[in-house]
């Protein structure tokens, strides 16, 4: 069961954030409100680098210590409509620090303004930056949560329609796959769910999608081919009405021949890992992210 912290931020969440129906909320009010929960200083072991001139923008949090090649590229959540890099701060700055990861984290276009698929091609632009840059991709590993971690399986399964190199590994904390929202426990658990309600999400879909095929499997990558894709990783709640679209996924994934594991947690929030320092269970959840990178790449976290 979650702890005491945990415990008391869903309460927090269910009366700040579900109560509200965020898929009528203008966007420009939810990105400045998501915007506000970012740490207000880096840490001293963290260089901060912001990447805005160019076609890809986004930041890259650097631990001072080194990395020994390591490269992390994470993909914040949102619902495409808002969040941004750093919005994620409190989890990348700490990610970068446990792994000893360079972490460049994506600032892709949003919706409604950049529909579907706006974001996806974000994504592979930023992949091959990286790729061009001399990144190893044996070296790197992809990320991303709710959104964003479906974002990242797209990323993935453009590239490898592509024939670019893939990555050493993924993970991905409470994905969303399943924006034609078919998922049993959008209903089993819309009570127990501290942050969002079924209605929230389908509206939120319609926002990104701008009328394309909620099945496309680079709008929706459970209905993608995943055999060939890498190592994956998938956090998810048992509470939470998303539960669906990382079980589905992951035994997709296994039936595809990748290697995957799932981490279930009980009764905590949707993507929790990005709330850290708020409550242990996010802070327990990097470090074992820290540690599927280190396994991905070679050495320890």
């Amino acid at each position: 069961m979650p702890g005491l912290r945990a415990v008391l931020f869903n309460a927090y969440m269910r009366l700040r954030m579900k109560s509200k129906p965020i898929h009528l909320i203008d966007p420009g009010l939810l990105r400045a409100n998501t915007d506000k929960i970012a740490p207000r200083r880096t840490p001293a072991t963290i260089a901060l680098e912001s990447l805005s001139a160019g076609p890809v923008k986004g930041e890259w949090h650097r631990p001072r210590g080194g990395t020994d090649g390591r490269t992390v590229f994470y993909m914040h959540g949102g619902g495409y409509v808002f969040g941004s890099a750093k919005s994620h701060r409190g989890l990348t700055f700490k990610l970068a620090e446990e792994a000893r990861a360079d972490v460049f984290s994506l600032d892709y276009r949003l919706a409604p303004e950049h529909p579907y698929p706006a974001a996806v091609e974000d994504a592979l632009a930023a992949y091959r930056m990286l790729l061009d840059e001399g990144r190893d991709p044996a070296r790197l590993v992809v990320g991303g949560d709710s959104a964003g971690g479906g974002l990242c399986l797209a990323l993935m399964l453009s590239c490898k329609a592509q024939g670019l190199a893939l990555p050493a590994g993924a993970f991905l904390y409470s994905p969303w796959t399943d924006l034609a929202a078919t998922g049993a426990s959008l209903d089993r658990n819309e009570a127990s769910d501290v942050m969002f309600k079924k209605a929230y999400l389908a509206g939120g879909a319609r926002r990104y999608l701008n009328g394309a095929d909620p099945t496309d499997p680079l709008a929706s990558p459970l209905y993608g081919d995943h055999a060939g894709l890498p190592r994956t990783l998938v956090f998810v709640s048992d509470s939470e009405i998303l539960h669906d679209d990382s079980a589905r996924l992951h035994e997709k994934l296994l039936a595809s021949g990748v290697s995957s594991a799932m981490i279930v947690e009980r009764g905590l929030a949707h993507v929790w890992p990005i709330f850290y320092p708020r409550f242990p269970e996010a802070g327990r959840s990097i470090k074992q992210t820290a540690d599927f990178i280190a396994s991905c790449v070679g050495g320890e976290a």
